[in-house]
């Protein structure tokens, strides 16, 4: 009885039910969107390797490390793996198409990033072309790019025309792996570099190593350091995760700003669910005493207003979290490769579940409240 009583007053006004729903929808909605925003900023991350570290330059990753460092690093204790990288930063067409270039060392660097996926004879195509460019899926679906096609770009950190043949398509092994990247080889901008502008050849962006045992990072990091110490390139070495949340912190207000206009959406439905619940509760004061004037406690009262509160925000939580999905897919579309990883966590929807849960909780505290304490002559009299 108590439910066909909840169901019934939740549906007596349907023009206020469904109005209310609406919100609570676009409210629930714009709260796991913009959450699902903060998870893509801290993607990188997220899926960093623990037993990758990265070594840059001390003073900058704008200044970049000789060539030469690579022995050392590779000779230091606990190391089982070096490649490097540095970015490429060309312009496809129109500065608008900017995605991430990097020239890496070729065999040495996909080694250390076994999560990206290609077939091996389009693997080994790239390797074997100087010229060659290994593509993410999801950047090569944006602009259509296709195994043999010439990709032009227009140099900005190395001046110059420059091409690039894609000789592969990498695809991820994990739905959280970047596939917005392209990948061209160091070698062959090292050479051009050297011969059209020598004094930026043999230089490096970043070192990147593997070591066997996660809990020995801060130790060979040390060691690492401690070798360029006091030279004209000191060197930071950190973990991969610590190397990108370097650059999440360079936009750490946004992300708290992001953080605070979230809580707020939730909490001005909350006080217009509050307003709604209020409306309905004063119209239903004479219901409330007769119901009282039947036998029927202030408990059960309170439960029909706090069980009409909570299916209307379930509803609209439900029908939020729902299309959470196409809109998140529909907003990644349009980003491009803004946010190379944009997917909706799990943990998302349940926080987006549990808000509507408090808007509902929260807007029938009152007007329960009130209802269980009505005096029934009071409630009567309040007829007509």
């Amino acid at each position: 009885m108590l439910i066909r009583l909840i169901a019934g007053n939740a549906l007596r006004h349907k023009l206020r039910t469904v109005l209310t729903v609406l919100g609570l929808t676009v409210a629930i909605l714009s709260f796991g969107l913009l959450h699902t925003v903060i998870d893509a900023w801290y993607a990188g991350a997220n899926a960093a390797a623990p037993t990758t570290l990265i070594t840059r330059n001390a003073i900058s990753l704008v200044f970049p490390l000789p060539l030469s460092y690579e022995g050392r690093i590779r000779a230091t204790p606990g190391v089982t793996g070096v490649g490097y990288a540095n970015w490429f930063g060309g312009v496809y067409r129109d500065p608008k198409n900017f995605f991430a270039q990097f020239a890496i060392s070729g065999r040495s660097y996909l080694d250390i990033y076994p999560d990206y996926l290609v077939l091996e004879r389009d693997r080994e195509a790239f390797l074997h072309d100087r010229q060659g460019a290994l593509v993410g899926r999801k950047l090569a679906n944006q602009f259509g790019f296709k195994v043999g096609d010439v990709i032009p770009l227009r140099g900005v950190i190395y001046p110059g025309e420059w091409h690039f043949t894609v000789r592969a398509i990498y695809d991820g092994r994990h739905s959280n792996t970047n596939t917005s990247t392209m990948f061209m080889h160091w070698d062959y901008v090292n050479e051009t570099m050297k011969r059209t502008v020598p004094r930026r050849g043999n230089q490096v962006g970043v070192y990147v190593a593997t070591i066997a045992r996660a809990e020995d990072a801060p130790a060979i990091a040390r060691a690492i350091d401690a070798q360029f110490r006091n030279s004209l390139a000191e060197t930071l070495t950190e973990t991969e995760k610590a190397f990108q949340l370097g650059f999440v912190s360079m936009s750490e207000a946004i992300v708290a700003a992001i953080r605070v206009v979230s809580l707020v959406v939730i909490l001005i439905m909350m006080a217009v669910m509050a307003n709604t619940m209020a409306m309905s509760a004063r119209e239903r004061i004479a219901e409330y005493a007769t119901l009282k004037a039947l036998g029927f406690g202030p408990a059960f009262l309170a439960q029909l207003i706090a069980g009409e509160s909570l299916l209307l925000a379930l509803a609209g939580g439900a029908l939020g979290s729902a299309l959470l999905y196409p809109a998140a897919h529909g907003f990644a579309e349009r980003m491009g490769t803004m946010f190379p990883v944009f997917d909706v966590a799990p943990a998302t929807v349940v926080l987006q579940l549990a808000a509507a849960l408090a808007i509902g909780a929260v807007a029938a505290l009152a007007p329960a409240l009130r209802a269980a304490r009505i005096r029934i002559v009071d409630g009567l009299r309040s007829i007509g």
